[in-house]
């Protein structure tokens, strides 16, 4: 809204020309966001405590989590609301990147809230049933695909997408094949943050470090001397998403602050879904769906631990008569926490991996 606005008085003080700087409006779009969920932070959390919204903990996970029951959850909620506002405030909104990334953020986030409302508040413990939880990603993953390949949103065909440490190849799939493909991305993406939120804190400090690198990537594909310089797809706009990016950075920092260890409150799967559909999409629309795996590598190892687990304990079972299992408990932040590291060590070791992570997606564009 301020980059339609303001801008327009430049000519009577020279001051609101910043308003053009993406660099700017990004910067004020993370501060925006930390500062609302800061303000409506403890509101929230009382809120959610009036309503009796409390988190439900298994009671075949860790012994340590059963403490946490009646904590309040949903709280992902704060998250999704403090970066559409900065987002919303701060945005070029005629810009299809931030449509799009915005819409995604509102959308998964409203499928989380379902079954977040169906497990808490109706005490349905089943919650959203998976199939259906799948077939909301899916139909919107789908719908994204499809929108990308009929009304493309810049230069490069949308079926086209980057190869990390290669600047001289790029993958092309077959238009149907790439509708399905950004459809997995989504659900694998949001589903890999929902998975990894099982311990304080860790989503969203993992969330905020893609977040913040995406937007970084954002910025460098949106400008045409630094994409040509790093032999990266020119996508004029792009540079928009750095400032949803921020944004959402920003409100992961700013719910951390209540979700730290031990947390105030849980972001459930109100928060988790957008998450990581959020960080899907706009991995889609910067054609960089490959640097996702690199980006969230620990969430792509929480997903892995969990499909290892099940397969190979299905496997001994139909072999021996007996499962058995890989892990102690799976996902593998819960194989550490049986070993006896604390939960604080965990989610900082994490953490740590996940920059680590960042440092070598970075890494690929010089070595392009």
């Amino acid at each position: 809204m301020l980059f339609h606005l303001l801008p327009g008085f430049a000519d009577v003080f020279t001051v609101f020309n910043v308003f053009r700087y993406i660099t700017f409006r990004a910067a004020g779009a993370l501060g925006t966001s930390l500062l609302i969920a800061f303000v409506l932070g403890p509101m929230t959390i009382r809120a959610l405590k009036r309503y009796g919204i409390g988190q439900v903990v298994r009671e075949d996970g860790p012994a340590t989590h059963l403490p946490k029951t009646g904590t309040p959850t949903m709280g992902g909620a704060l998250i999704v609301v403090s970066t559409a506002f900065s987002t919303l405030l701060w945005a070029e909104l005629t810009n299809w990147y931030t449509v799009l990334a915005l819409l995604s953020l509102v959308m998964m986030g409203a499928i989380g809230f379902m079954d977040d409302y169906l497990k808490v508040v109706q005490k349905r413990t089943a919650g959203l049933i998976a199939r259906y939880k799948m077939l909301g990603q899916w139909t919107f993953g789908l719908g994204l695909g499809l929108f990308l390949i009929l009304r493309p949103i810049s230069p490069v065909p949308p079926n086209h997408t980057m190869v990390p440490f290669f600047s001289d190849i790029a993958l092309v799939f077959n238009p149907v094949v790439y509708v399905l493909f950004v459809a997995l991305v989504i659900s694998g993406s949001s589903n890999g943050v929902n998975i990894t939120d099982g311990l304080d804190g860790l989503a969203a400090g993992l969330t905020a470090i893609a977040a913040t690198t995406f937007g970084i990537f954002a910025y460098l594909l949106g400008r045409v001397d630094s994409s040509a310089y790093l032999g990266l797809f020119y996508l004029p706009g792009a540079g928009e998403l750095s400032v949803l990016a921020l944004a959402l950075a920003g409100g992961c920092l700013g719910f951390l602050w209540f979700n730290t260890h031990p947390a105030e409150v849980f972001m459930g799967d109100t928060g988790s879904l957008a998450l990581g559909g959020v960080i899907g999409v706009m991995a889609i629309l910067l054609k960089a769906e490959f640097l996702l795996v690199i980006v969230g590598g620990v969430f792509v190892v929480e997903v892995l631990s969990v499909f290892l687990q099940v397969g190979y304990f299905k496997y001994t079972r139909r072999k021996y008569g007996t499962g058995k299992r890989l892990l102690k408990m799976a996902p593998i932040h819960h194989h550490f926490e049986q070993m006896g590291w604390s939960e604080s060590k965990i989610v900082v070791r994490f953490w740590i991996m996940g920059i680590l992570c960042a440092m070598v997606a970075f890494s690929a564009l010089k070595i392009r």
